[in-house]
């Protein structure tokens, strides 16, 4: 699609859907093109890891995980 810089000021967002759709758009400044607006390749997904697949380190628990908190600690989390 040929369109000029005034109507491609004037209808900027319907332009931007047709490339969208991956039409290439040529900016003309009189009959010379000047510039051209093309569609980018959007990356593919990565794919996602298969059911039960562990995907990080497992979480380690101790004794201290489970204590009570102090007045202290209980401040920090916003619990006084």
């Amino acid at each position: 699609m040929r369109v000029t810089f005034e109507y491609a000021e004037t209808h900027f967002s319907h332009l931007l859907q047709h490339v969208a759709l991956g039409e290439e758009v040529l900016l003309c400044q009189g009959a010379v093109a000047v510039a051209r607006i093309v569609p980018i390749k959007s990356p593919s997904p990565l794919p996602r890891p298969r059911v039960g697949k562990r995907t990080s380190a497992p979480v380690r628990w101790n004794a201290e995980s489970f204590s009570a908190l102090d007045e202290a600690g209980m401040q920090e989390l916003g619990l006084l």
